[in-house]
């Protein structure tokens, strides 16, 4: 309602009543009217609101044009990054082939070492029984074993006035040699029990693990194939040096033999002599 339509309301309500309260109606509107009032807009704000809301918008249509845009154009490449690795590098479909890959190979890795622990010992008499036991548990604590039941199975070395020093160096290097093959292949069965435990708790593992642990998992698992190279070299290598000593025993057989002709040539030619 504006001043002019206040006053005219006034100046109607001071004809209808009395004389003395008209007048006072009358002097209040005239003073209405004299009294300023604060400016206001076409909207009804004060100038200063319109100048801050102007203000706001201005920096609102900055943060748009700034800031958001190039934060929308970073979180596009984000996004694009997330759906390459997803789709391309690690698609999840080739993550679930190797995970159900990786399942498949856990149940066969537990077959394999079943079929690796089932008994195989079949000695009948005590003191084979024995050896076999030590030989195939699986325990190193068990080298300390293994001369004494061999001694007990093949037999003490041969005594300094029973056989010549030779033939009981021959024998005692057989015996040391065999002895040795069948110490490693203890310590080479312990090893073989723990790289099957390890290859089990890497496939675990890799059921489990994110994409991006596959370069660890991998490094990991490099780490335990060279190991298994290595004690593969060292079984191989004790096989070559049994051989050797049984090559080295059938040259040694040899040489008894020409030594024991040799002799009993001598032996011959005396007796003819005499």
């Amino acid at each position: 309602m504006s001043r002019m339509e206040k006053f005219r309301q006034l100046f109607k309500k001071s004809v209808t009543v009395p004389r003395g309260k008209g007048a006072l109606a009358l002097a209040l509107a005239v003073v209405l009217m004299v009294l300023p009032f604060a400016a206001r807009g076409q909207l009804g704000l004060d100038p200063c609101c319109a100048i801050i809301a102007a203000g706001l918008d201005s920096i609102s249509g900055l943060l748009n044009s700034v800031v958001g845009k190039p934060l929308g154009v970073i979180q596009q490449l984000e996004q694009d990054a997330a759906n390459f690795e997803q789709q391309v590098v690690y698609p999840i479909k080739a993550i679930d082939n190797a995970r159900a890959l990786a399942g498949q190979m856990q149940a066969q890795l537990r077959e394999m070492t079943q079929l690796y622990q089932l008994p195989t010992g079949s000695a009948t008499l005590p003191g084979p029984q024995q050896l076999e036991q030590a030989l195939l548990s699986h325990n190193p604590q068990a080298l300390t074993q293994i001369t004494q039941n061999y001694a007990a199975v093949y037999g003490q070395i041969i005594a300094p006035g029973d056989a010549q020093q030779d033939m009981r160096d021959f024998v005692d290097m057989t015996d040391a040699e065999a002895q040795a093959a069948l110490k490693k292949a203890l310590e080479l069965d312990a090893i073989a029990d723990v790289e099957l435990a390890a290859a089990d708790q890497i496939n675990q593992q890799i059921q489990s693990a994110a994409p991006g642990s596959a370069p660890i998992l991998e490094a990991q698992t490099g780490a335990w194939l060279v190991r298994a190279n290595a004690y593969s070299q060292s079984a191989m290598a004790e096989l070559m040096r049994v051989h050797s000593i049984d090559l080295a025993g059938s040259s040694a057989q040899l040489k008894f033999s020409a030594a024991q002709t040799k002799a009993l040539r001598t032996s011959t030619g005396q007796i003819l002599a005499r």
